[in-house]
Protein backbone atom coordinates (compact mmCIF):
# COMPACT_ATOMS: atom_id res chain seq x y z
CA UNK A 1 0.00 0.00 0.00
CA UNK A 2 1.42 3.19 -0.63
CA UNK A 3 -0.19 6.98 -0.72
CA UNK A 4 0.03 10.37 -2.39
CA UNK A 5 0.39 13.36 0.14
CA UNK A 6 -0.89 16.77 -1.38
CA UNK A 7 0.42 19.63 0.94
CA UNK A 8 -1.09 23.34 -0.08
CA UNK A 9 -1.63 25.13 3.08
CA UNK A 10 0.48 28.21 2.84
CA UNK A 11 3.17 28.77 1.14
CA UNK A 12 4.05 25.36 0.11
CA UNK A 13 2.82 23.24 -2.65
CA UNK A 14 4.37 19.77 -2.20
CA UNK A 15 3.28 16.15 -3.08
CA UNK A 16 5.08 12.64 -1.08
CA UNK A 17 4.07 9.33 -1.92
CA UNK A 18 4.66 7.35 1.66
CA UNK A 19 4.69 3.24 1.63
CA UNK A 20 3.09 1.54 4.44
CA UNK A 21 5.95 1.14 6.06
CA UNK A 22 6.77 4.30 6.10
CA UNK A 23 9.19 4.95 3.89
CA UNK A 24 9.30 8.34 1.97
CA UNK A 25 9.77 7.48 -1.52
CA UNK A 26 9.05 10.71 -2.81
CA UNK A 27 9.20 14.45 -1.11
CA UNK A 28 9.07 17.47 -4.10
CA UNK A 29 7.74 20.76 -2.72
CA UNK A 30 7.51 23.98 -4.66
CA UNK A 31 7.58 27.32 -2.37
CA UNK A 32 5.89 30.53 -2.78
CA UNK A 33 8.90 33.54 -2.31
CA UNK A 34 7.63 36.46 -0.98
CA UNK A 35 9.18 39.80 -1.40
CA UNK A 36 11.54 40.91 1.43
CA UNK A 37 9.15 43.50 3.96
CA UNK A 38 5.83 41.07 2.34
CA UNK A 39 4.24 38.50 4.34
CA UNK A 40 2.21 35.97 2.32
CA UNK A 41 -0.72 36.91 -0.19
CA UNK A 42 -3.40 34.17 -0.08
CA UNK A 43 -4.53 35.02 -3.85
CA UNK A 44 -0.67 35.00 -5.09
CA UNK A 45 0.09 31.89 -3.28
CA UNK A 46 -3.01 29.89 -4.57
CA UNK A 47 -1.94 30.80 -7.89
CA UNK A 48 1.68 30.01 -7.23
CA UNK A 49 0.49 26.61 -6.10
CA UNK A 50 -2.02 26.39 -9.51
CA UNK A 51 0.95 26.82 -11.69
CA UNK A 52 3.63 24.21 -10.09
CA UNK A 53 1.24 21.73 -9.33
CA UNK A 54 1.50 19.08 -12.31
CA UNK A 55 5.37 19.62 -12.27
CA UNK A 56 5.75 18.83 -8.26
CA UNK A 57 3.14 15.82 -9.03
CA UNK A 58 4.91 14.59 -12.24
CA UNK A 59 8.74 14.97 -9.95
CA UNK A 60 6.83 12.77 -6.98
CA UNK A 61 5.98 10.01 -9.10
CA UNK A 62 9.17 9.57 -10.72
CA UNK A 63 11.04 9.89 -7.46
CA UNK A 64 9.25 7.25 -5.92
CA UNK A 65 9.52 5.23 -9.73
CA UNK A 66 5.60 4.48 -9.10
CA UNK A 67 2.51 4.70 -11.40
CA UNK A 68 -0.45 6.32 -10.43
CA UNK A 69 -2.38 3.42 -10.59
CA UNK A 70 -0.46 1.58 -7.89
CA UNK A 71 -1.87 3.98 -5.05
CA UNK A 72 -3.98 2.99 -2.69
CA UNK A 73 -5.40 6.26 -1.11
CA UNK A 74 -4.58 10.53 -2.31
CA UNK A 75 -4.39 12.32 1.24
CA UNK A 76 -5.08 16.12 1.98
CA UNK A 77 -4.38 19.02 3.84
CA UNK A 78 -7.87 19.95 3.86
CA UNK A 79 -7.30 22.48 6.91
CA UNK A 80 -5.85 24.58 9.10
CA UNK A 81 -4.60 26.82 6.28
CA UNK A 82 -5.26 29.58 3.99
CA UNK A 83 -8.48 29.17 2.21
CA UNK A 84 -7.40 30.06 -1.43
CA UNK A 85 -4.51 27.85 -1.03
CA UNK A 86 -6.50 24.93 0.70
CA UNK A 87 -8.58 25.22 -2.38
CA UNK A 88 -6.00 24.60 -4.71
CA UNK A 89 -4.37 21.35 -3.31
CA UNK A 90 -8.21 20.12 -2.67
CA UNK A 91 -9.00 20.36 -6.14
CA UNK A 92 -6.30 18.23 -7.40
CA UNK A 93 -6.72 15.64 -4.98
CA UNK A 94 -10.24 15.34 -6.29
CA UNK A 95 -9.31 15.32 -9.16
CA UNK A 96 -6.53 12.50 -8.96
CA UNK A 97 -9.29 10.54 -6.25
CA UNK A 98 -11.81 10.66 -8.87
CA UNK A 99 -9.72 9.82 -12.04
CA UNK A 100 -7.74 6.94 -10.22
CA UNK A 101 -11.11 6.00 -8.46
CA UNK A 102 -9.14 5.57 -5.63
CA UNK A 103 -9.98 6.87 -1.93
CA UNK A 104 -9.95 10.49 -0.60
CA UNK A 105 -8.09 10.72 3.07
CA UNK A 106 -8.49 13.87 5.01
CA UNK A 107 -5.47 15.07 7.18
CA UNK A 108 -5.37 18.09 9.28
CA UNK A 109 -2.27 19.83 8.30
CA UNK A 110 -1.34 19.74 12.37
CA UNK A 111 -1.42 16.39 13.08
CA UNK A 112 0.65 15.61 9.90
CA UNK A 113 3.45 17.85 11.65
CA UNK A 114 3.44 15.41 14.34
CA UNK A 115 3.09 12.33 12.76
CA UNK A 116 6.04 13.22 10.26
CA UNK A 117 8.55 13.76 13.81
CA UNK A 118 7.09 10.60 15.38
CA UNK A 119 8.04 8.49 12.19
CA UNK A 120 11.32 10.24 11.67
CA UNK A 121 12.30 10.47 15.22
CA UNK A 122 10.81 7.13 16.79
CA UNK A 123 8.84 8.70 18.64
CA UNK A 124 6.02 7.23 20.66
CA UNK A 125 3.88 8.36 22.88
CA UNK A 126 5.61 12.27 23.61
CA UNK A 127 4.28 15.75 24.39
CA UNK A 128 4.39 17.52 21.42
CA UNK A 129 5.06 20.98 20.94
CA UNK A 130 4.13 21.93 17.72
CA UNK A 131 5.69 25.33 16.55
CA UNK A 132 5.11 26.80 13.13
CA UNK A 133 3.55 30.19 11.30
CA UNK A 134 0.49 28.62 11.75
CA UNK A 135 0.22 27.01 15.45
CA UNK A 136 1.81 27.08 18.88
CA UNK A 137 0.43 24.20 20.58
CA UNK A 138 1.53 21.39 23.19
CA UNK A 139 -0.65 18.68 22.93
CA UNK A 140 -0.32 15.10 24.58
CA UNK A 141 -2.81 11.82 23.43
CA UNK A 142 -5.87 11.32 25.55
CA UNK A 143 -9.14 9.87 24.73
CA UNK A 144 -8.88 9.02 20.85
CA UNK A 145 -7.74 12.52 19.93
CA UNK A 146 -4.74 15.32 20.87
CA UNK A 147 -5.44 16.87 23.78
CA UNK A 148 -4.31 20.89 24.18
CA UNK A 149 -2.10 21.45 27.13
CA UNK A 150 -0.83 25.06 26.15
CA UNK A 151 -0.61 27.27 23.08
CA UNK A 152 -0.45 30.78 22.14
CA UNK A 153 -3.22 33.63 23.28
CA UNK A 154 -3.21 35.61 20.14
CA UNK A 155 0.05 35.13 16.98
CA UNK A 156 2.04 32.08 16.88
CA UNK A 157 5.89 32.14 17.88
CA UNK A 158 6.26 31.87 13.51
CA UNK A 159 4.10 35.23 13.21
CA UNK A 160 6.02 36.51 15.74
CA UNK A 161 9.41 36.32 13.89
CA UNK A 162 7.34 36.90 10.43
CA UNK A 163 5.80 39.78 11.68
CA UNK A 164 8.53 41.40 12.82
CA UNK A 165 11.00 40.51 9.99
CA UNK A 166 8.18 42.24 7.57
CA UNK A 167 9.37 45.14 9.54
CA UNK A 168 12.99 45.25 8.81
CA UNK A 169 12.52 44.25 5.18
CA UNK A 170 12.82 40.34 5.18
CA UNK A 171 11.16 38.27 2.93
CA UNK A 172 8.37 35.43 5.33
CA UNK A 173 9.33 32.86 6.65
CA UNK A 174 11.97 35.17 8.42
CA UNK A 175 12.84 33.02 11.63
CA UNK A 176 15.79 31.73 10.04
CA UNK A 177 17.48 35.46 9.10
CA UNK A 178 16.32 36.65 12.79
CA UNK A 179 18.21 33.66 14.35
CA UNK A 180 21.33 34.39 12.42
CA UNK A 181 21.18 38.01 13.43
CA UNK A 182 20.66 37.19 16.88
CA UNK A 183 24.24 35.12 16.62
CA UNK A 184 25.81 38.69 16.15
CA UNK A 185 24.56 40.37 19.55
CA UNK A 186 26.22 41.65 22.42
CA UNK A 187 23.93 42.32 25.23
CA UNK A 188 20.46 40.99 26.55
CA UNK A 189 17.50 43.97 26.65
CA UNK A 190 14.65 43.26 28.92
CA UNK A 191 11.65 42.81 27.21
CA UNK A 192 7.99 41.68 28.21
CA UNK A 193 7.97 38.07 29.02
CA UNK A 194 4.30 37.17 29.00
CA UNK A 195 2.89 33.33 30.48
CA UNK A 196 -0.78 33.08 31.36
CA UNK A 197 -1.32 29.68 33.05
CA UNK A 198 -0.35 27.54 30.60
CA UNK A 199 -0.11 29.98 27.35
CA UNK A 200 2.08 32.69 26.06
CA UNK A 201 1.22 35.75 24.63
CA UNK A 202 3.45 37.23 21.99
CA UNK A 203 1.76 40.59 20.68
CA UNK A 204 3.04 42.27 24.04
CA UNK A 205 6.33 41.10 22.65
CA UNK A 206 6.30 41.85 19.16
CA UNK A 207 5.27 45.64 19.98
CA UNK A 208 8.08 45.97 22.43
CA UNK A 209 10.40 44.86 20.36
CA UNK A 210 9.64 46.91 17.67
CA UNK A 211 9.54 49.81 19.89
CA UNK A 212 13.04 49.06 21.03
CA UNK A 213 14.50 48.77 17.38
CA UNK A 214 12.48 52.42 16.84
CA UNK A 215 14.62 53.78 20.02
CA UNK A 216 18.05 52.94 18.27
CA UNK A 217 19.11 49.83 20.11
CA UNK A 218 20.77 47.65 18.43
CA UNK A 219 18.99 44.99 15.56
CA UNK A 220 21.44 42.26 16.56
CA UNK A 221 20.47 42.98 20.30
CA UNK A 222 16.79 42.96 19.82
CA UNK A 223 16.46 40.07 17.22
CA UNK A 224 18.56 38.00 20.41
CA UNK A 225 16.43 39.44 23.40
CA UNK A 226 13.49 39.06 21.20
CA UNK A 227 14.50 35.69 20.45
CA UNK A 228 15.03 34.73 24.06
CA UNK A 229 12.14 35.45 25.80
CA UNK A 230 9.76 34.37 23.23
CA UNK A 231 11.43 30.49 23.34
CA UNK A 232 11.88 30.70 27.36
CA UNK A 233 8.66 31.82 27.37
CA UNK A 234 7.18 28.30 25.73
CA UNK A 235 9.79 26.77 27.57
CA UNK A 236 7.87 27.21 30.62
CA UNK A 237 5.09 26.30 29.82
CA UNK A 238 6.66 22.94 28.45
CA UNK A 239 8.07 21.87 31.45
CA UNK A 240 4.84 22.79 33.22
CA UNK A 241 2.95 20.49 30.81
CA UNK A 242 5.77 17.32 30.71
CA UNK A 243 5.43 17.58 34.89
CA UNK A 244 2.00 17.29 34.63
CA UNK A 245 1.41 14.77 32.32
CA UNK A 246 4.52 12.77 33.39
CA UNK A 247 5.77 11.97 29.72
CA UNK A 248 8.64 10.76 29.17
CA UNK A 249 8.95 11.60 25.47
CA UNK A 250 9.08 15.24 24.30
CA UNK A 251 8.76 16.11 20.46
CA UNK A 252 9.39 19.65 18.88
CA UNK A 253 7.97 19.62 15.58
CA UNK A 254 6.84 22.53 13.23
CA UNK A 255 8.63 25.05 10.91
CA UNK A 256 10.30 26.78 14.14
CA UNK A 257 11.43 23.23 15.43
CA UNK A 258 14.28 24.42 13.17
CA UNK A 259 15.36 27.31 15.98
CA UNK A 260 18.71 25.88 17.59
CA UNK A 261 17.54 28.17 20.66
CA UNK A 262 14.36 26.73 21.16
CA UNK A 263 15.47 22.86 20.30
CA UNK A 264 18.43 23.91 23.86
CA UNK A 265 15.88 24.87 26.25
CA UNK A 266 13.47 22.56 25.45
CA UNK A 267 16.22 19.63 25.52
CA UNK A 268 17.45 21.09 29.35
CA UNK A 269 13.79 20.69 30.22
CA UNK A 270 13.57 17.58 29.44
CA UNK A 271 16.39 15.88 30.68
CA UNK A 272 15.06 17.83 34.15
CA UNK A 273 11.98 15.37 33.59
CA UNK A 274 14.24 12.22 32.55
CA UNK A 275 12.51 12.68 29.34
CA UNK A 276 14.00 12.32 25.72
CA UNK A 277 14.33 15.12 23.58
CA UNK A 278 12.90 14.36 20.17
CA UNK A 279 13.10 17.04 17.29
CA UNK A 280 12.04 16.85 13.78
CA UNK A 281 15.09 17.20 11.38
CA UNK A 282 15.17 18.63 8.02
CA UNK A 283 13.57 18.66 5.43
CA UNK A 284 10.32 17.77 7.98
CA UNK A 285 10.43 21.04 9.89
CA UNK A 286 8.97 23.08 7.11
CA UNK A 287 5.76 22.23 5.25
CA UNK A 288 6.00 19.04 3.06
CA UNK A 289 3.83 16.74 1.23
CA UNK A 290 5.31 13.58 3.71
CA UNK A 291 3.47 14.34 6.93
CA UNK A 292 -0.07 14.52 4.26
CA UNK A 293 1.54 11.05 2.40
CA UNK A 294 2.13 9.50 6.00
CA UNK A 295 -0.72 10.54 8.20
CA UNK A 296 -3.00 9.92 5.52
CA UNK A 297 -1.49 6.39 5.39
CA UNK A 298 -2.22 5.78 8.89
CA UNK A 299 -5.89 7.10 8.00
CA UNK A 300 -6.37 4.77 5.56
CA UNK A 301 -5.14 1.77 7.61
CA UNK A 302 -7.93 2.71 10.16
CA UNK A 303 -10.58 3.38 7.68
CA UNK A 304 -11.05 7.21 7.51
CA UNK A 305 -11.80 8.12 4.05
CA UNK A 306 -14.33 11.18 2.64
CA UNK A 307 -16.18 11.51 -0.19
CA UNK A 308 -15.50 14.11 -2.59
CA UNK A 309 -18.60 15.76 -1.87
CA UNK A 310 -17.48 15.61 1.76
CA UNK A 311 -14.16 17.14 1.19
CA UNK A 312 -14.94 21.00 2.20
CA UNK A 313 -11.72 22.78 3.23
CA UNK A 314 -11.71 23.51 6.73
CA UNK A 315 -9.56 26.62 7.22
CA UNK A 316 -9.60 26.57 11.27
CA UNK A 317 -9.59 23.15 11.75
CA UNK A 318 -7.75 22.59 15.16
CA UNK A 319 -6.21 19.81 15.84
CA UNK A 320 -8.03 18.54 19.06
CA UNK A 321 -11.17 18.56 16.76
CA UNK A 322 -9.94 15.37 14.80
CA UNK A 323 -10.42 11.92 15.87
CA UNK A 324 -7.26 9.72 16.04
CA UNK A 325 -8.52 5.94 15.33
CA UNK A 326 -4.56 4.57 14.66
CA UNK A 327 -3.17 5.76 17.96
CA UNK A 328 -3.89 3.67 21.57
CA UNK A 329 -4.62 5.83 24.46
CA UNK A 330 -1.99 6.45 27.30
CA UNK A 331 -2.38 9.40 28.89
CA UNK A 332 -5.76 9.09 30.83
CA UNK A 333 -4.25 5.52 32.55
CA UNK A 334 -0.59 7.41 32.86
CA UNK A 335 -2.81 10.23 34.72
CA UNK A 336 -5.40 8.29 36.25
CA UNK A 337 -2.43 6.10 38.07
CA UNK A 338 -0.78 8.87 39.47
Amino acid sequence: MSCLGIESTAHTFGASIVSENGTILSDVRDIYRTTPGKGIHPREAADHHSEVASKVLLAAFKNARTNPDQLSGISIALGPGLGPCLRVGATVARALSSYLNVPLVPVNHAIGHIEIGALTTGATDPLVVLVSGGHTAIAAFSGGRWRIFGETEDITIGNLFDMFGREINLASPAGPEIEKLAEGASRFISLPYVVKGNDVSYSGLLTASLAKLKSGECLEDVCYSMQEVSCSMLAEVVERSLAYTGKKELLLTGGVAANKALQSKLEKVAQLHDATAYIVKSPFTGDNGAQIAWTGVLALRAGVVISIAESNVKPKWRLEDVEIPWRTNSLQTDLQGR
